[in-house]
């Protein structure tokens, strides 16, 4: 009933496991550092791949790992022990530093793109049953019950104490950004043991440290989403960056009665599935927190305004867009990075 964005597979077509060294600098001086470990776990709902290069990297890849259990653990919406789901089921708290990073995060996103990246959004996902896979088509009553909840302006916030209310009935999930998040600390983790060659891929999430060893970019895959599992839209040539995708073709169930699909992208000014003309949005930036976040609230805006909004922060990241139809947009900070066989229109910055 699903069709997941398949990231490992692109990560392993694009980047493979042979490489040449030849002329890598370094490479002599250090035999290691064309030399590989990998790391794969499930977590936060998705299946993972860490690979990392060194001498450093399995003390590197084994506090990666012990990372992205601990933010788990703090962060999930469903386990009782976790900050989330307490704030969720009290209403209020003191956050820790990461959560609290994360809210403030999600709040200056949802001040800049005018609302639409909201945490506070997590009662719709459940309405709709994406929290536990029991799908339904919510009613009109129900709908406009649940939508009243939603609205990080009813979030009451104190930065210097870190305690959080939320308003009356409300929910909060970072699930829109956790992701991001976590790459990066991953990626300050690689750094701090001595890394300087890794990629990760945290679901739809790819961030990648440096370049390859032997100094040649990271080549990723953007997922077709018309296409077969596997199937590459494009690929863009990355160091030292995040590429974060988001898109209706990653989470979905179909109404049984009427056929009709309905995506995981929940839109916050309509309670429903986004319907936006944009059927995927990667995101290119050095902030995997940014660009999960902004891979959302950009395929919810659609075409127009989601390049309205990268022409106000081109500063900040890049962008991919892949419209229903197919075309394929490129914001001009990375034209030259990409490649696809159907072409592309750049989008300029005025």
């Amino acid at each position: 009933m699903k069709r997941m964005v398949c990231a490992l597979l692109s990560l392993l077509l694009l980047t493979g496991c042979a490489y040449s060294t030849d002329g890598a600098d370094g490479a002599e001086a250090d035999p290691e550092a064309a030399e590989s470990s990998t790391e794969y776990l499930e977590a936060m709902d998705t299946y993972m791949t860490l690979t990392a290069y060194g001498s450093n990297r399995e003390a590197a890849l084994e506090d990666a790992c012990e990372e992205i259990r601990r933010l788990e653990a703090l962060l999930s919406t469903s386990s009782a022990s976790s900050e989330v789901y307490a704030l969720n089921q009290t209403g209020s708290g003191v956050l820790s530093d990461d959560t609290a990073a994360l809210l403030e995060y999600a709040l200056e996103l949802y001040d800049s793109t005018g609302g639409v990246f909201d945490i506070t959004v997590y009662p719709l996902m459940e309405l709709w049953g994406f929290t536990t896979q029991d799908y339904q088509v919510p009613t009109a009553e129900a709908l406009e019950a649940t939508l009243a909840l939603v609205g990080s302006d009813r979030l009451t916030y104190d930065s210097e104490t870190q305690a959080l209310t939320l308003g009356e009935g409300q929910a909060i999930d970072f699930g829109g950004i956790a992701k991001g998040y976590t790459s990066q600390r991953v990626m300050e983790l690689f750094l701090e043991a001595g890394v300087t060659s890794a990629m990760v891929s945290l679901g739809g999430n790819i961030h990648c440290l440096g370049t390859k060893p032997d100094g040649s970019l990271w080549r990723i895959g953007i997922q077709d989403p018309a296409g077969d599992e596997g199937d590459i839209a494009a690929i863009v040539s990355v160091a030292d960056q995040a590429v974060i995708t988001s898109g209706g073709y990653q989470r979905f169930f179909q109404d049984e009665d009427t056929g009709e699909t309905y995506h995981h992208i929940i839109d916050p000014a309509t309670g429903c599935p986004a319907k936006s003309g944009l059927s995927s949005v990667s995101i290119v930036t050095g902030d995997g927190a940014l660009g999960d976040g902004l891979s959302t609230a950009l395929y919810i805006m659609g075409l127009e305004e989601a390049t309205a909004y990268w022409q106000a922060h081109s500063t900040l990241f890049q962008a991919i867009f892949i419209d229903d139809e197919g075309a394929i947009y490129v914001t001009e900070g990375i034209a030259d990075a990409v490649t696809a066989d159907a072409g592309f229109t750049v989008l300029t910055a005025e």
